[in-house]
């Protein structure tokens, strides 16, 4: 699950995206919430809530953790217009945290490339990366598989140049951080951050 909320950017509304499909969805709008479904299978993947400040507190950070009150709250404004679905089903777990670069290596097929051993604080992920200033011994923000983009991308293990990847190390454009640098690279973070912590800007 991915909480958005941009008062700035798109208004007044509340994105809760629980899983991303490359297919055709269909919606269902009732008073100040909108269920959005995959059209073929009749999933729930999302909610927008309009007027979200009139229903919640919002937290002040961005993304969002979503914690069990805030799920709980939003369960209650969905329920309340009607909608049945189950939110404590869905995985909260951070998507967007801090990982280490441990060891780096040339890709073995790609001069642009490269295979970096991340630590996310339990467990190590293999990542290719591409950024020109991406370096052993860098806190980075790592968008793990199950990850939404802002761009709506999600993040998939996949193979780049037969080298498996599973995750991304991510730019403060792709993250759409505020005052991101447009130059290409990696945000690298400050030391003082905690491997494998929720990432908040």
């Amino acid at each position: 699950m991915q909480i958005i909320y941009n008062q700035q950017g798109i208004g007044d509304v509340l994105i809760v995206t629980l899983d991303q499909r490359n297919t055709e969805i269909t919606s269902v709008s009732s008073g100040d919430v909108t269920e959005i479904k995959e059209k073929d299978s009749g999933e729930v993947v999302g909610y927008n809530i309009f007027h979200a400040s009139k229903h919640l507190d919002i937290p002040e950070t961005k993304p969002i953790l979503p914690t069990d009150e805030l799920v709980e709250k939003i369960g209650q404004v969905i329920e309340s217009e009607g909608f049945t679905h189950n939110l404590n089903e869905v995985d909260r777990t951070p998507k967007f945290i801090v990982g280490k670069v441990e060891e780096m290596s040339d890709h073995p097929d790609a001069s642009k490339l490269n295979v970096c051993q991340v630590n996310v604080g339990d467990q190590q992920h293999q990542i290719v990366c591409g950024a020109p200033n991406v370096d052993a011994g860098q806190k980075v923000v790592v968008a793990l598989p199950g990850a939404i983009m802002p761009n709506g991308m999600k993040i998939v293990p996949s193979q780049l140049r037969g080298v498996d990847s599973h995750g991304m190390i991510c730019s403060a454009k792709e993250l759409n951080l505020l005052n991101a640098s447009q130059e290409k690279g990696i945000l690298v973070l400050d030391d003082e951050r905690t491997v494998g912590e929720a990432f908040f800007q």
